[in-house]
């Protein structure tokens, strides 16, 4: 027989490569298998903003996760060739002649935040060199701060916000395959642009939030998939966050008839919004009423922005919102009821959002609640492409071009097995891994601290599930519970408080070893008062649902102490977001933080000095 005959077939797409440089790549496809690839570099942000195109958006993604690996590789190459100046890469070995990410991974090492840490400070101090990318770094982003007790500084470049622009474009696309929005329609959007301030360096820092919605391509991208705001911009941003909120509320009243979802980054500000409501709604309706704003509206711009929208007096919207307030019960159902065109409810309701979905379950009564993509400060990762699954059971599909992605294997312990970390399209289903990325930004095999669980595959890319923060939370002997395993002792002891039909609002925790033996600390805020026994009870079920066998151990042999139960007064943990609030900390960025440091003074003091109640566990007597 004579040599195989090798026909190839070409076929074009566009990929965007979640930056300001969209790619338009051809692959050749030959008998073989073999690919090839030519980039054409097109400059994005020079474009005018395109009409929005569902099923080219989703066709886009559909080819990208079938091809995940070669445009993970490509993804890598471009990433090295963009910043091949960089020193950080360059002290490394590496140069322009490196693409293969085996020869990537042999000469840059894995690292952490505090391993960037002197590099990204000589980024906000000034220093223009080229130090971790070759890109101008416009702004540096600010880390909330909550989930390792202090906030990391984190490069953000314009190809970061066009990677936020795809995925919005992307997760919009299959929202709206299976929701679909009208043409008029409006989102109700709880967000909050904090300041920027200016480093000594000369450089804008600010929320990763803040540097989008500040960003000069974000209202434009948004708009083109008509995700138009009910709100002014000068709502949003406004520098007082409570005025704000206010007026968001009653923006998206005015705009009832026309909102189609309603939308916070987290649930938490979602829930938080509604508990406002719950407060104001008569306030509200007063304003809409007489047509006059509330004087609680002080800002300036705001003011003017808000009487504008207001147009005068309108008593039949307000006997509405009136009827629709006083027939609720318990105020279940509260946003179909103010919103009735809304098709679903959005924002993150995974990992440390998971105790406030119940409560936003209740506002949204039989209004489907969407799960938020998968990202961090650092970056974009996955889009949720199944939006009809709850939060409990969302799951994620990693976009392949957002960034070079590696996943280090975890043991069943949760600890870091010896074995390296593996490539996008090598992760393994029902293995949980610790996520690694590389992206435009300057951050190279960045671990992120997340854990995530492979459920699956769209195409060839994972579909994951949120896990958790990797960090141990609380620790004191042997013992090492996550976050996770707090909000699982938080869940199975609220059970015994819902008897009394009593919630948990909210909660942290502390670990205390001023106290021989040292022993955990439980603060929570409920939402109504109860017989000292069944507080006691909630305290025993919280000591017992920590299942962590160094924990156990530790207990019944009392080298850990007794946990202790403080319940704290109504509006403390308020009290202490606006002390984050206060140092700079976005509002549609805020997340709870579940351990509080003892570095943390302020906050442990605004906690103790609100303490109502105290209970020490006997589960263990």
């Amino acid at each position: 027989m004579g040599a195989k005959s090798k026909t190839k077939q070409t076929f074009s797409f566009d990929i965007k490569l979640g930056r300001n440089l969209a790619t338009s790549i051809t692959f050749t496809f030959s008998m073989v298998g073999s690919y090839t690839a030519r980039s054409n570099n097109i400059r994005m942000l020079e474009k005018k903003v395109e009409t929005f195109n569902m099923n080219r958006v989703i066709d886009e993604f559909e080819e990208m996760t079938r091809n995940a690996d070669q445009v993970q590789k490509q993804t890598l190459k471009e990433i090295l060739h963009k910043n091949q100046s960089a020193i950080y890469l360059q002290n490394f070995g590496i140069n322009g002649n490196t693409t293969d990410p085996e020869a990537f991974k042999a000469l840059v090492p894995l690292v952490t935040d505090l391993d960037l840490e002197p590099y990204i400070k000589r980024m906000v101090d000034g220093d223009t060199s080229p130090i971790l990318t070759a890109l101008p770094v416009p702004a540096i982003s600010l880390s909330s701060g909550t989930s390792q007790g202090r906030p990391k500084f984190i490069p953000f470049t314009d190809e970061l916000m066009e990677n936020t622009l795809q995925l919005f474009r992307t997760a919009f696309a299959f929202r709206n395959r299976d929701f679909p929005i009208d043409d008029n329609g409006r989102a109700l959007q709880f967000i909050f642009s904090s300041k920027q301030y200016i480093s000594k360096g000369g450089v804008p820092v600010g929320t990763a939030t803040t540097n989008v919605y500040r960003n000069p391509n974000f209202k434009a991208g948004m708009k083109s998939i008509q995700s138009l705001c009910c709100s002014p911009d000068e709502v949003i941003f406004s520098p007082d966050v409570h005025q704000a909120l206010y007026c968001h509320l009653l923006s998206g009243i005015l705009f009832r008839d026309q909102v189609q979802y309603v939308f916070a980054s987290f649930a938490h500000g979602l829930v938080h919004a509604f508990r406002t409501f719950e407060q104001l709604w008569e306030e509200i309706v007063t304003d809409i009423e007489d047509g006059v704003l509330s004087t609680r509206i002080t800002v300036p711009s705001v003011r003017t922005a808000m009487t504008k929208l207001l147009s005068g007096p309108n008593p039949e919207l307000a006997e509405t919102i009136r009827t629709k307030c006083m027939s609720l019960s318990n105020w279940y159902g509260l946003i179909p009821a103010l919103f009735p065109n809304a098709k679903y409810v959005y924002g993150i309701m995974t990992g440390s959002m998971e105790p406030y979905v119940k409560k936003l379950r209740h506002y949204a009564g039989e209004l489907p609640l969407v799960s938020h993509d998968y990202g961090s400060s650092e970056g974009w990762i996955a889009a949720n492409v199944r939006p009809r699954l709850s939060p409990e059971e969302a799951t994620f599909a990693v976009v392949p071009n957002l960034g070079y992605f590696e996943f280090l294997p975890l043991s069943e312990t949760g600890e870091t097995e010896e074995r390296p970390p593996v490539g996008l399209t090598e992760v393994k289903i029902g293995q949980e891994y610790e996520v690694v990325i590389t992206n435009y930004a300057g951050l190279y095999r960045y671990r992120l601290g997340d854990v995530v669980k492979i459920v699956g595959f769209y195409n060839k890319t994972p579909q994951l599930k949120f896990i958790c923060r990797r960090n141990l939370i609380l620790s004191i002997n042997i013992d090492k519970n996550t976050e996770r395993d707090l909000q699982m002792s938080v869940e199975s002891a609220a059970k015994r408080l819902a008897e009394e039909k009593i919630e948990v609002i909210d909660f942290s925790s502390h670990v205390d070893v001023k106290t021989e033996p040292g022993h955990y600390v439980i603060y929570w805020e409920i939402s109504g008062e109860t017989e000292d026994d069944v507080l006691q009870d909630c305290c025993n079920c919280l000591d017992k649902g920590f299942i962590d066998a160094g924990y156990m151990s530790s207990r019944k042999c009392k080298t850990i102490g007794a946990l202790e139960l403080k319940v704290v007064e109504r509006g403390t943990f308020r009290k202490v977001q606006e002390h984050f609030l206060g140092l700079g900390s976005s509002a549609g960025q805020f997340k709870m933080p579940r351990c509080v440091k003892p570095s943390n003074v302020k906050v442990l003091q605004i906690l103790c000095d609100n303490v109502v109640s105290r209970f020490f566990s006997t589960a263990f007597e």
